[in-house]
């Protein structure tokens, strides 16, 4: 309430309203550590609802993380260790972001997923060296969303036991009660789901608490939903129970007159008692037992596992280690190889020697190029890392998030680029987090041909673009494929979207051209006519990459007083070009050069930062057709001779 009270915003109800099984969950059933957040073993806590995010720091706090009560007092303010919502890699303890709701709900499932990955690889008879729960407390909103419907569904038919849910059934939402919209018996649902569903009548109720806790705990052959009934805001004497007690502070007035309930003093603010402040060191003692007790199964591990145990510790650092050159696939030169063909061979050469790598596709693995030969995650008595998502691009997105999360796991799923669009709110929180999760997006433009224009993206470059931290990367042939699959695994600081082809693009012979490691840098000189510093630059990305060279080698080859010495730019992945050194981007895209034309078969929006005022930019600013892709790339400009006659036309500018 004071911390609320004192930022002037915030959520007060729900924290006030759960503190009583949030209480019971940390320190008699939760496997934490405060003084070793990052305990490999931990169980992972999930606050779904973001919003009540003061639950979260209060019980830090409370329970002896390094999260200072000065902290608290900051609440909301700029610096803070305590933002409106949680921050994953901001605040000591939190597990994932959340505050879009549904994304926890997804995040869990995928945390419980990897949990389940890395126990059916390193666990042996007697030393479990994984063994832990993912536990999420979610509201009413949570349960609205339809991410936290795709994922609780996929994670009932994966019998995902470790996963532990209490639904904070408090039928109160910003707008008014909940029967307003949403009148669905939930534990019912969850149990056509396959779970195990539990109900405590009362959220002060803690012998309750403490029994639906304790079976959930003791249940691991199938997740678990607590159906907990509370009342938002108690025991607040007239915020209690209603909308005003979600998202508003509570009022000094009504925060006195709280206090006084509780037989606190009423003036007195950020105050612990002196008993919940003696908790501290024995929640403290608790999980240093626990974690020496698992740290003593490591070292027997160690001894008798000494391989496997390097194994786990390379997996847990995210570390991939390899002799790329040897490892990634070659390809012929003069054939015709889409690059989600491409992609496929290259998965399929990576899967068995990368074993972190866990995926597949929501239901796209064929079109996709996703399904390695691998057997399906957790299929009896061989368990695999190949995962069917199901249509479920949403819950696709958040889970590979907490796998990512996780740790121990290098998650990828595969879809096709226009429906990259439903799993948008998990891809903008894997940036805004920066973990390493990788895209497989598919079915890249209007290349794909007659599925038309509800499946041929247009905006969607642009549009992924546009989210800090995520690189985007869409090679132009086969070569550069193998390449763009090393840099996503590479790249541990953020999410990769690798954006492919349906139709086949040609292999060039890549002795005469710039070498296809030249993608690591995003852009990079493939095609230079000789003579000397070129008159015009090409700059194209993907399946418009071999219009690009074929246009400049013929330009090259006119007539002499028609002839245009012409660079071609491979540009693959600007945000790998943006982090070049200026004088690597003056050297390939030379600022005296000022007739360029971008070639892309999507939005022109953005190319303006690397095509000058009198260059121009062959794109695609309006919705595609139902035809043959190579009719629609006539129809639509996409022509060696139209290249030619762009570079005539702006060349001609320049001179003038």
């Amino acid at each position: 309430m004071d911390a609320v009270e004192q930022a002037q915003s915030g959520h007060p109800g729900t924290p006030m309203a759960l503190a009583p099984a949030a209480w019971l969950l940390w320190t008699r059933h939760l496997k934490h550590d405060p003084s070793h957040p990052d305990w490999p073993d931990r169980d992972r806590f999930v606050r779904s609802a973001g919003h009540a995010s003061m639950l979260l720091y209060g019980l830090l706090h409370l329970t002896g993380y390094n999260l200072s009560l000065e902290e608290i007092r900051n609440f909301r303010q700029w610096g803070s260790k305590t933002p409106g919502h949680p921050e994953y890699g901001h605040t000591v303890g939190v597990e994932t972001t959340t505050g879009p709701l549904g994304q926890g709900m997804g995040n869990a499932v995928g945390m419980a997923v990897a949990e389940r990955l890395l126990a059916d690889r390193f666990n042996r008879p007697g030393l479990d060296l994984v063994n832990h729960r993912v536990w999420v407390i979610a509201s009413d909103g949570d349960m609205m969303e339809g991410v936290s419907s795709e994922a609780c569904s996929l994670a009932g038919h994966l019998r995902l036991g470790k996963l532990k849910v209490i639904y904070d059934d408090n039928r109160i939402t910003i707008d008014g009660e909940t029967g307003r919209c949403f009148s669905e018996d939930v534990g019912r649902r969850f149990e056509a789901y396959g779970w195990q569903v539990l109900h405590v009548a009362d959220g002060n109720d803690l012998e309750a608490i403490d029994q639906a806790l304790t079976e959930a705990a003791a249940a691991d052959e199938r997740p678990t939903l607590i159906v907990l009934r509370t009342i938002i805001g108690y025991p607040a004497p007239t915020r209690q129970n209603t909308a005003k007690a979600h998202g508003e502070p509570l009022g000094k007035d009504e925060v006195r007159k709280t206090k006084e309930l509780l037989g606190w003093s009423p003036d007195e603010r950020f105050v612990i008692p002196a008993e919940v402040a003696e908790e501290a060191p024995r929640i403290r003692a608790r999980g240093a037992a626990l974690r020496a007790e698992w740290e003593g199964q490591l070292a027997s591990y160690r001894k008798a596992e000494p391989a496997l145990t390097a194994q786990f510790d390379d997996d847990l650092s995210g570390r991939i280690t390899m002799d790329w050159d040897a490892v990634l696939p070659k390809f012929s030169p003069g054939t015709d190889l889409a690059t989600r063909q491409a992609s496929a061979k290259v998965l399929e050469a990576l899967v068995p020697l990368v074993p972190t790598l866990a995926g597949g596709s929501a239901d796209l693995a064929g079109s996709t190029g996703t399904s390695p030969k691998e057997s399906l995650l957790f299929e009896p008595n061989r368990p695999g890392r190949s995962i069917a998502w199901g249509v479920r691009e949403h819950a696709m997105g958040s889970m590979m998030n907490g796998m990512a999360l996780h740790g121990g796991v290098r998650p990828y799923g595969g879809t096709f680029l226009i429906f990259s669009d439903y799993m948008r709110p998990a891809i903008r929180l894997a940036a805004l987090m920066e973990i390493p999760v990788i895209y497989v997006f598919t079915h890249d433009s209007i290349g794909l041909g007659e599925d038309g224009p509800t499946h041929q993206p247009v905006e969607h470059l642009a549009s992924l673009r546009a989210i800090p931290n995520l690189v985007l990367i869409r090679p132009g042939d086969a070569a550069e494929t193998a390449e763009a699959w090393r840099a996503a695994l590479e790249h541990r600081d953020g999410p990769t979207a690798l954006v492919l082809t349906r139709q086949k693009l040609p292999v060039p012979d890549r002795a005469t051209l710039g070498q296809a490691a030249g993608l690591h840098q995003g852009g990079y000189v493939l095609f230079d006519a000789p003579g000397g510093l070129p008159e015009a630059i090409l700059l194209a990305t993907g399946s418009e990459l071999h219009l690009a060279l074929e246009a400049a080698e013929r330009l090259a080859r006119g007539a002499a007083s028609e002839a245009i010495r012409t660079r071609v730019v491979s540009f693959p992945s600007w945000e790998l070009f943006r982090r070049q050194p200026q004088s690597y981007r003056d050297e390939v895209l030379p600022r005296t050069v000022r007739a360029r034309v971008a070639i892309e078969a999507g939005a022109t929006l953005g190319w303006k930062e690397w095509v000058t005022d009198a260059g121009a930019v062959i794109g695609l600013d309006r919705f595609g057709l139902s035809a043959p892709g190579e009719r629609l790339f006539q129809e639509f400009g996409f022509t060696i001779e139209g290249v030619m006659a762009a570079v005539r036309r702006v060349v001609a500018g320049v001179r003038s």
